[in-house]
């Protein structure tokens, strides 16, 4: 298991995207996405073939996981979803490099995910936002506002707990500034 701590918010760690068995819903359902984009970036009689292959795998990998992940969306490197059940993402929400998605999250409408951003299981992101980089979304939020960098935030809606070591300096000047 890695160090959380250890996790970049800016190098994507791929090793978290590999698939490690023959029943791994996650991680196949991620490559599908990955080798679409591949294929239709290569272009050509080929590419446009091995594209619809892709569609299929996709297709199935969504229905075995009930979730909901466009095939054209921006996804950088590091994705993890533990429990990938139930995951809908909005086609022009972003996700930055080793980010986390619990099982029943929805990123609904222009929704940004800075890097690290964990989400905890059933919260719901409601755009246009931006979640900044290491910050932790408590299960069961409902976030319809920016987050900052190095926060911890929850609830209905969800609010402010604390700020993580280290970004408590930023957080306040931040809040300076907005007087």
């Amino acid at each position: 298991m890695q160090d959380p701590t250890q996790v970049s918010a800016t190098t994507p760690d791929w090793s978290r995207e590999q698939i490690s068995r023959f029943w791994d819903p996650a991680p196949k359902l991620l490559r599908a996405i990955r080798r679409y984009q591949a294929a239709l970036a290569k272009g050509g009689v080929w590419g446009g073939l091995v594209s619809k292959y892709w569609v299929l795998v996709h297709r199935f990998w969504s229905l075995i996981t009930q979730s909901e992940i466009h095939l054209n969306m921006a996804i950088e490197g590091g994705l993890r979803l533990p429990h990938p059940t139930g995951i809908i993402v909005h086609s022009s929400a972003r996700i930055g490099p080793n980010c986390q998605l619990m099982h029943q999250v929805t990123l609904a409408g222009t929704v940004v995910l800075e890097g690290h951003v964990d989400v905890g299981a059933g919260a719901k992101l409601i755009g246009p936002l931006v979640v900044g980089r290491d910050a932790e979304i408590g299960a069961n939020a409902v976030v319809t506002t920016n987050v900052p960098a190095g926060a911890v935030v929850g609830g209905v809606p969800a609010r402010l707990l604390k700020m993580k070591p280290g970004y408590e300096a930023a957080a306040q000047g931040k809040a300076q500034t907005r007087h």
